[in-house]
């Protein structure tokens, strides 16, 4: 497999997608954060002196998504034609896991934008709670599913996962 993201100088470039067609897109991420119960149990009954936790990871997601482009440097700068994030909750192990679904009709794209809003709704998550509990753990974030483009339908097997 050839490596797209160098030059014939041996140095890293940002692929001409040019030339590619618009196709419809779509990414799906997901990552755990672990944390003691009773900053679960504050998380889940709203106690959180800094506000809605998840509300507000669930924005830093969306925003996370839209400017990828500026964080990863080979990412194409992608008009984003939705973006999504769940929570399921696991109240027995005191976890939180973000699914981030994004879409868009482009040249390239959207996994990067899916693992990166994952990333940033659990960090806001660590952000908002650190306070009561620095020994939260994030983890397993991964793609579970990308479709459009060249390169095909990618979905995850349950037993690849993390």
């Amino acid at each position: 497999m050839e490596l797209t993201h160098i030059n014939d100088q041996g140095r890293a470039k940002m692929v001409d997608v040019s030339e590619k067609a618009d196709t419809a897109r779509i990414g799906v991420a997901s990552g755990q954060i672990s944390m003691q119960p009773e900053t679960f149990s504050l998380i889940t009954e709203g106690k959180v002196k800094k506000g809605d936790v998840l509300a507000v990871a669930q924005v830093a997601g969306v925003m996370a998504a839209k400017k990828t482009w500026e964080t990863i440097p080979m990412c194409h700068p992608l008009l984003l034609t939705g973006v999504d994030i769940h929570f399921k909750l696991y109240p027995e192990t005191s976890e939180i896991e973000a699914v981030a679904s994004v879409k868009t009709t482009g040249k390239t794209g959207i996994e990067m934008e899916a693992l990166n809003a994952v990333a940033a709704t659990l960090l806001t998550i660590y952000d908002m709670c650190k306070a009561v509990d620095r020994g939260m753990v994030i983890r397993d974030i991964l793609l579970l599913e990308k479709d459009g483009g060249k390169s095909g339908h990618f979905v995850r097997a349950e037993a690849d996962k993390c």
